[in-house]
């Protein structure tokens, strides 16, 4: 059993959001599977990043994944554009995606509307990319958000394609995988959905952010004018908090803001006081390991050859079948 992780874009830092949606996961499953977690450097290229942020931003989750607790020894942890296997594999995929599909895919349509002035070919055949990724170690599982379901759905169309095609039985047919039964969604401070860098400065917390501007974030988070009645509904801003609270807090911390609530009263500044300590406790620690990892060249240089040599063992595997099936073979 092999699981593939569609893996994080390398803009430079992670936040809470990732911690809890995807790397909890991801260290459950080297425990128990044949993992393959990825920096997904050749995506980021759909918004031209330039060669300096696009190497210091790999270094910067790569060190990240690491201080999280990713082993190298246990999992294959690789840079996407250090398996060329890959970019051949997504250029035989593209024969076999139609621009309809394409144009159809909600994280495009997502695109044309935020950066009009860079509708690339990359965005268009983002969700091939993200098929490949995950088809060329012939994944049974992948740990993926909400937002991502339909790039799942849209990697088990192009894998059936392909089966389909060639009358063969290459690749399997990837389902979602959580260790929970649940697809994990943390929210950002901002009320606009789940916690994400393109929600602004303000709405994620980040484990390379300082103490006093981690605090300061959310101090200043989204609530509201606060409870009228007893017992009367959460509002999504608050309950935004206490989602997070959820997951950083002491159980009875917690129900004591919920029964603040509850009797109306709660003091938001009090709630968020305590978040803020709480989510700075949990934080610290890994931020200082990431500051660690980040300054050992050699460590970084390592962990990034295990996992490649891993990637690239897996990958060329599958291409070999690949070529084979669609009827490239060498005459010398």
């Amino acid at each position: 059993m092999e699981i593939v992780v569609s893996g994080i874009r390398p803009t430079g830092k992670l936040h809470l959001g990732n911690y809890f949606g995807a790397v909890t996961n991801f260290l459950h499953m080297q425990e128990n599977y044949n993992t393959y977690f990825f920096i997904a450097d050749i995506h980021s290229l759909t918004t031209h990043p330039t060669p300096e942020d696009l190497h210091g931003n790999v270094r910067q989750v790569l060190a990240e994944y690491l201080a999280m607790g990713l082993d190298p020894e246990k999992c294959a942890l690789f840079i996407q554009s250090d398996v060329p296997q890959i970019s051949e594999l997504y250029t035989y995929m593209n024969m076999n995606a139609y621009k309809g599909e394409l144009e159809r895919s909600a994280s495009f349509k997502d695109k044309i509307r935020t950066q009009p002035e860079n509708v690339n070919a990359g965005l268009l055949t983002y969700p091939v990319l993200m098929a490949v990724d995950i088809l060329i170690h012939k994944a049974d599982y992948v740990p993926v958000g909400k937002d991502q379901e339909q790039h799942l759905e849209m990697t088990r169309t192009f894998g059936r394609r392909f089966n389909n095609l060639y009358g063969v039985d290459c690749f399997p047919e990837p389902q979602a995988f959580s260790r929970t039964g649940k697809l994990v969604k943390v929210p950002g401070l901002t009320n606009q959905g789940k916690m994400s860098k393109s929600g602004g400065e303000g709405d994620a917390i980040f484990f390379d952010d300082e103490e006093k501007v981690t605090k300061k974030k959310i101090m200043r988070a989204v609530t509201d004018s606060g409870p009228t009645e007893p017992n009367s509904e959460v509002s999504a801003p608050v309950q935004n908090l206490f989602d997070i609270m959820d997951l950083v807090s002491k159980p009875d911390v917690i129900q004591h803001f919920k029964n603040a609530y509850s009797d109306c009263s709660i003091r938001y500044g009090d709630l968020k006081k305590q978040l803020a300590e709480d989510v700075w406790a949990f934080v610290a620690p890994i931020r200082e390991r990431i500051v660690e990892i980040k300054s050992d060249d050699k460590a970084l240089a390592k962990a990034a050859q295990t996992g490649a040599d891993k990637a690239i063992a897996s990958a060329e595997r599958t291409l070999k079948e690949v070529r084979e099936i669609i009827g490239f073979r060498r005459f010398y």
